[in-house]
């Protein structure tokens, strides 16, 4: 069992940007795939980005290509999200999960994604 803690949210201008950490405890964190999701105010939890075990494969949402990075430190047990030039509709909770299976899915349910952090709020202004 992986347990999951997310930081760094906030609350921003358009064009700023902010790192989410997701740190992790118990289990061995390189066993893990981590994704990243998010879900805005009145809307579905989406998926924004994914990353293998070693850091080697990623996928992301067309929406954050180009603005988000994901990345890990399997020494620090961490996983990062760089969001940079954030728009009003990144707005949303933020939430990191894990998996120990290979793929890297987009589907942001439980029984795809068994661990799962509360969450970290980012709040983007225009």
């Amino acid at each position: 069992q992986v347990q999951l803690v997310e930081s760094g949210g906030g609350l921003v201008q358009a064009g700023d940007s902010l790192r989410l950490s997701c740190a992790a405890s118990g289990r061995t964190f390189s066993s893990y795939n981590i994704g990243w999701f998010r879900q805005g105010p009145g809307k579905e939890r989406e998926f924004v980005a994914a990353l293998d075990r070693s850091g080697g494969s990623t996928r992301s949402v067309d929406s954050v290509k180009g603005r988000f990075t994901i990345s890990r430190d399997n020494a620090k047990s961490t996983a990062y999200l760089q969001m940079n030039s954030l728009k009003p509709e990144d707005t949303a909770v933020y939430y990191c999960a894990a998996r120990s299976l290979a793929t890297l899915s987009t589907a942001p349910i439980r029984s795809t994604w068994p661990h799962w952090g509360q969450g970290t709020q980012v709040t983007v202004s225009s």
